[in-house]
């Protein structure tokens, strides 16, 4: 898409998954104003940086130092790259869920049994205290509200990846402006609707299995099952501040993708593992292992 800078007239190519750019000749930043579609609506919300982009690179390099003892040993010396600050599209999905359930659920309760031993070459009669379980059935109907359920709209970022930064503080959503995200990197969604929904009704339902798990009666359960349905469903689409760094690790790798939450500084990457220093801890843990066996009395 085509669009004239506003500040010195300069034409400009905006891809067409953003919603803004900044001028390469006087720096001015613009917001691509669409017509909107129901894949594509005018954002309701937006979530503001909080995290700046040094303290970003300090939680990453941090994060890079302390990661698994068989991680690629270049993560701690490994280079940050294309540091970007980027408004993702997210929907934020709400409904009222119904449900009915069954469950197993288990008292406990102790009883005191007879058993026979062997004690020096005699037999002889103890008792002990154990602990049994009876268990019983339970149905039931429960109802709730499920809030702020948040999925992504991004091909580019995945809902596993978006859910490992989260959560996103949401009381402190502002109603989206042009202004809000001008200057930034701001995605428009590439993904429809109908699949954002999908998401977000099965992230939904989880939590609620969750929350049923959570108030069973009794010591225990089992066989926790549920029927919901869910009703005055929500979607606003909104969008939320992510750092997306590139991690130079090694020079024959492709470099590692690593987000930063804009607002809290979690840090998520899927860390590359050495293949080397995990097979050289079996060896050391199984030469230990026949170590001990041979001191124990494996020799004869």
């Amino acid at each position: 898409m085509n669009l004239r800078c506003q500040s010195c007239g300069a034409e400009l190519v905006v891809a067409p998954e953003l919603k803004t750019t900044v001028c390469p000749y006087c720096a001015a930043p613009s917001v691509v104003e669409r017509a909107p579609s129901l894949d594509r609506p005018l954002p309701t919300f937006a979530l503001g940086f909080a995290l700046t982009r040094e303290s970003a690179e300090g939680r990453v390099r941090h994060w890079l130092r302390t990661r698994n003892p068989w991680s690629h040993g270049g993560l701690a010396r490994a280079l940050l790259r294309e540091v970007r600050g980027v408004y993702a599209p997210a929907w934020l999905y709400s409904a009222r869920a119904a449900s009915s359930y069954s469950a197993s659920v288990g008292e406990n309760y102790t009883e005191t049994e007879t058993y026979t031993t062997t004690e020096n070459g005699k037999v002889v009669t103890k008792t002990r205290t154990v602990v049994r379980t009876e268990w019983r059935s339970l149905r039931g109907e429960h109802e709730e509200y499920v809030p702020d359920v948040l999925v992504t709209a991004s091909r580019g970022l995945a809902n596993v990846e978006l859910e490992k930064v989260e959560p996103f503080d949401l009381r402190v959503l502002a109603r989206y402006t042009p202004a809000l995200v001008a200057g930034w990197v701001a995605e428009e969604p590439s993904l429809t609707r109908g699949e954002c929904l999908e998401l977000a009704r099965k992230e939904a339902l989880e939590r609620v299995g969750r929350r049923l798990g959570g108030f069973m009666p009794g010591d225990s359960h089992r066989d926790l099952r549920h029927e919901t349905r869910l009703e005055e469903e929500s979607l606003e689409l909104c969008l939320v501040p992510m750092w997306v760094l590139a991690v130079r690790y090694a020079p024959e790798k492709p470099p590692l993708r690593v987000l930063v939450n804009g607002q809290s500084g979690e840090v998520y990457g899927r860390v590359p593992v050495s293949w080397v220093k995990v097979l050289l801890t079996v060896v050391l843990v199984l030469g230990v292992a026949l170590g001990l066996w041979w001191l124990l009395g494996g020799r004869g």
